[in-house]
């Protein structure tokens, strides 16, 4: 530091001058100096030359008294200025003088409460003594080296203070009596004050490295006192070094914080208190360290890098997120390692702590939103995975593991790649939530899959069992319902067959596959039922069709000629007695092979006796008959019942009434035949009109007297 910046650090009143010091600092740059700093102050009587030999010792700009105006105080409170051209970096404070006029005899407040600042922030305290004083009961640094010592007592330091007295226009008298002298002046001034119970017999060498030094008199031997000061100039060089000049540095405040620490210790001078530099050591790094840690957290939130990363996260998955966002993470977290390294340790581990806490809590949002994104595309892409897998005809249980395996792989990849340096932030929930969403979706296809095969086969026995059974139906007869038992049978067991294989792939349970061919059989009887039911609706129709059938055509399923020759009564039984049968068929479902009554019951009340003959008189049926009076059939479940009794008997009712009609013109057209039967000639008349011819046989008939009429 090639120029020298000088502040007034507290003014004569005891105000100290913050916002200059800041300034100061920041000139200097003094926060960067770390632990690589000194503090020099010197003390002494007022006009003794202290301010003169500090712009010489170290190149300061102190005002000097001018000895032309007459001795007066010059330095007024506590001057603080940069050593210039002295490494390692140094300021040097430059006190009040002591026994001033200007303050008077009995004022010595403020000469005590400097003494004792300078002793708590400085490593080289330079006292300032005339040498005609060394060895004088009446010397004018009595009562300075008093208040040195006595307020030494207030301060709990752990290490110890160098005081390095300067002796100032020197005699002829040798230096090491002058030396001897001095040294048995402090130790009767050490002996004489009085201390803490603690340090009663306490030796001085346990407080202080003291050293002495002489120079000549400056106004009468200006050029020798240079070379004296420039010789102990030399000793201020890597004064902090072991063996140096400072000695022991055991308690040293970081340079970043020194403003606070010597404002914090002025304020507790100021009040009167016991100045506790190890705890007040502790009380600066915490201040400073949480400040550092504020500043650096305040620039990661305002960081470019960070905010771009952290806009590209809200819009989608970033590559390479954590090994960025650690980067910046790491930057600001050695920045603070750098500015807090000489803090007391405790205090910069445990606000670095908090710094990273804060600092993680800030991205933390971003990471939970990447995983977010995670989470997302590997389900999607599980989604894809599956699909195509499945199209190409794998297994699904097969499909499902290698897919979900892969899926699971490219997460805990995934998360490896967001994962955060700084942090060790538990993934699983998300990896749990992943889970799930892939389970629903398998469980979804699964669903969907198992709907489909389920459906085909549903289709297939529809199919199948459909237009055989309704042809059954059609053709009602005594082995209908054995007929379509085994063709249900048959059927089912091809389809639950078909099942089966196409469940292997899932990998159910047995109980699962058992239920799903349970239902598949369930539904191939209400396939059968629901065409049962169906054709139980058109039985009427079916009743007359056939009754139509049957009467209208012969044996060789030509149309009848009524010839008046056949027996009509019992061609309308036969062709009745079919169509109950076909009612009967249709009365009631028959899938399990149970026997009924039905048959007989409907055969016997309108088949047995002269009342099974629907001729024209016996079209209407008014006598009530006991077993067709009632809504269930004997040994038929309600469930299996398609026509009641009493809808039989109903039916029936009608389809004698609309079947009337066709027997009646049966009846009609036998009685025409039969009479047109009756207007044919004779036997003979026609032999002989075959015989003769027709003229000759009409010449016969006349000659014979018959009449043309015939």
């Amino acid at each position: 530091m090639d120029v020298c910046h000088s502040i007034e650090l507290i003014d004569g009143e005891g105000a100290f001058n913050t916002s200059a010091l800041e300034d100061f600092m920041k000139a200097v740059k003094m926060g960067e100096r770390g632990l690589s700093y000194a503090v020099v102050s010197i003390m002494g009587p007022q006009s003794s030359g202290k301010s003169t030999l500090l712009n010489h010792l170290f190149g300061t700009n102190f005002r000097e008294m001018d000895a032309f105006k007459g001795r007066s105080q010059t330095t007024k409170g506590i001057w603080l200025a940069n050593c210039v051209g002295i490494e390692p970096f140094t300021v040097v404070m430059d006190l009040e003088g002591t026994d001033g006029r200007e303050r008077g005899e009995d004022d010595t407040t403020f000469e005590k409460q400097s003494a004792l600042f300078a002793l708590a922030v400085s490593d080289v305290v330079l006292i300032n003594i005339w040498c005609h004083d060394i060895g004088r009961e009446q010397a004018a640094n009595k009562p300075l080296l008093k208040i040195v010592f006595q307020v030494m007592m207030r301060l709990f330091s752990p290490r110890k203070t160098t005081l390095l007295f300067v002796i100032r226009d020197k005699t002829k008298t040798p230096f090491e009596l002058l030396e001897s002298a001095l040294k048995q002046d402090i130790q009767k001034i050490w002996d004489s004050v009085s201390k803490p119970k603690a340090h009663k017999d306490t030796p001085l060498s346990e407080f202080f490295n003291v050293d002495v030094t002489a120079l000549s008199s400056y106004e009468e031997k200006e050029d020798q006192f240079k070379e004296q000061v420039a010789s102990l100039r030399q000793r201020f060089f890597y004064s902090i070094a072991p063996g140096g000049l400072a000695g022991d540095r055991r308690g040293v405040i970081p340079a970043s914080g020194f403003a606070y620490s010597a404002q914090q210790i002025w304020k507790i001078i100021k009040e009167n208190k016991d100045l506790d530099l190890p705890a007040h050591k502790v009380m600066v790094a915490t201040v400073r360290c949480e400040e550092i840690a504020n500043e650096k957290l305040g620039r990661l939130t305002t960081d470019e890098g960070w905010r771009a990363l952290e806009e590209a996260v809200q819009i989608g998955p970033v590559s390479g997120f954590g090994k960025t966002l650690s980067s910046i993470l790491e930057k600001y977290l050695q920045e603070y390692d750098m500015e807090a390294i000489y803090f007391e340790e405790g205090v910069r581990v445990s606000k670095r702590q908090q710094l990273e806490m804060k600092a993680l809590n800030v991205v933390h949002p971003a990471y939970q939103a990447m995983l977010g994104h995670l989470r997302t595309r590997t389900s999607e892409k599980f989604k894809d995975r599956l699909e195509q897998s499945l199209k190409r005809g794998e297994g699904f249980a097969a499909s499902v593991c290698d897919c979900m395996e892969f899926a699971m792989h490219e997460f805990d990849q995934g998360c490896a790649d967001v994962a955060i340096q700084q942090a060790n932030w538990d993934s699983s929930k998300v990896r749990e939530k992943l889970q799930r969403d892939i389970e629903t979706h398998v469980a979804s296809v699964r669903a969907a899959k198992l709907s489909e095969i389920t459906a085909h086969y549903e289709k297939q026995v529809t199919e199948a069992l459909a237009e055989p059974v309704e042809s059954l139906f059609e053709a009602a007869g005594q082995d209908t319902w054995a007929s379509i038992r085994k063709i249900l049978r048959r059927e089912t067991n091809k389809a639950v067959s078909g099942l089966s294989c196409s469940l292997t792939g899932f990998e159910l349970d047995q109980e699962t596959v058992d239920k799903m061919a349970g239902h598949l059989v369930a539904f191939a009887r209400s396939v059968v039922e629901k065409k049962a039911r169906e054709e139980a609706g058109k039985v009427l129709i079916r009743m007359k069709d056939r009754f139509t059938t049957l009467f209208s055509h012969d044996n060789d399923s030509m149309p009848r000629v009524w010839t008046g020759k056949e027996d009509i009564r019992k061609i309308t039984k036969d062709a009745r007695a079919a169509s109950l049968n076909l009612l009967s068929v249709m009365a009631a479902i028959r899938l399990d092979e149970k026997p009924d009554n039905i048959e007989n019951t409907l055969s016997s009340s309108y088949m047995d006796g002269s009342s099974a003959v629907g001729l024209v008189r016996d079209r209407s049926i008014t006598s009530s008959i006991g077993p067709l009076a009632s809504s269930t059939w004997e040994e038929v479940p309600p469930a299996n019942t398609l026509i009641t009794p009493v809808q039989c008997k109903s039916l029936w009712r009608q389809f004698n009434t609309e079947t009337e009609y066709t027997v009646t013109q049966a009846i009609a057209a036998q009685e025409a035949s039969r009479r047109s039967n009756n207007w044919l000639p004779p036997p003979w008349a026609i032999v002989a009109m075959a015989v003769l011819g027709f003229n000759e046989f009409m010449t016969l008939l006349r000659s014979l007297g018959f009449s043309l009429s015939l």
